[in-house]
C-alpha cells in the first residue's frame, strides 16, 4: 500500500504537482458563483480577491470583462433579479435602492428596474403589515406596538407616507 502511495506522489511531482489539491483557476471560481446566483460586477469582483488573495487584481479585473463580454455575468440580470426576490421578502423600495447602490451598481439599471411609484409597493406593505400583526385587529396610534411596527417597516425600507397609508388600509379592511 505504501508503495502505491509514494508513486502517486512521484508521479504528481513529475508533472509538476505538488501533493496538496491544485489551485482552482480564476475563471472556474467565478463561474461557480455564478451558478449558484446573478452577482453584480462589483460583488463577484469583491468575491474573487477574498477567495484568490494571490491572484492580481488586474487579472481578476481582466477576467470579469471577459465573462461579462460573454454575458456569463449581467449587472442587468443581477439588479432584476435582486429586485425580483427582496420585493418577495417584503423590502420597500428605499431598502432594495439602498442595497443596489452599496453593489456599485449603476443609477440607470436601478431606475430601469426599480420604479418609485409602482403599485405593487402598497400590496407588498399590505402584505407585511398583514403577516407582521399575525391577525390583531387593534392598533392604538402611538402605543408601543404600533411604533415597533412604524419603525419596522422603516427598516424595510418604506416611506411614512407609505406606512400611514397602509395602516389606514389594514385597519379599515
Amino acid at each position: 500500500m505504501e508503495v502505491a502511495q509514494e508513486s502517486v506522489e512521484a508521479i504528481g511531482v513529475e508533472a509538476g504537482l505538488s501533493a496538496k489539491k491544485s489551485p482552482r483557476s480564476l475563471r472556474r471560481v467565478a463561474m461557480d458563483c455564478l451558478a449558484r446566483r446573478e452577482h453584480s460586477f462589483f460583488e463577484l469582483k469583491q468575491k474573487l480577491q477574498k477567495k484568490l488573495p494571490d491572484k492580481d487584481p488586474a487579472d481578476i479585473q481582466r477576467e470579469l470583462e471577459r465573462l461579462r463580454d460573454e454575458n456569463l455575468q449581467s449587472d442587468k440580470r443581477f439588479v432584476e433579479s435582486f429586485v425580483r426576490y427582496r420585493k418577495s421578502r417584503g423590502f420597500g423600495y428605499l431598502a432594495i435602492r439602498e442595497s443596489l447602490r452599496s453593489k456599485f451598481v449603476s443609477e440607470a439599471l436601478i431606475e430601469q428596474f426599480l420604479i418609485v411609484d409602482d403599485d405593487e409597493w402598497m400590496n407588498i406593505l399590505l402584505s407585511t403589515v398583514s403577516r407582521r400583526m399575525a391577525g390583531q385587529r387593534l392598533l392604538q396610534f402611538g402605543s408601543k406596538e404600533h411604533l415597533r411596527l412604524v419603525r419596522f417597516l422603516q427598516g424595510r425600507g418604506f416611506s411614512q407616507s407609505q406606512i400611514k397609508n397602509s395602516l389606514v388600509c389594514y385597519l379599515s379592511s
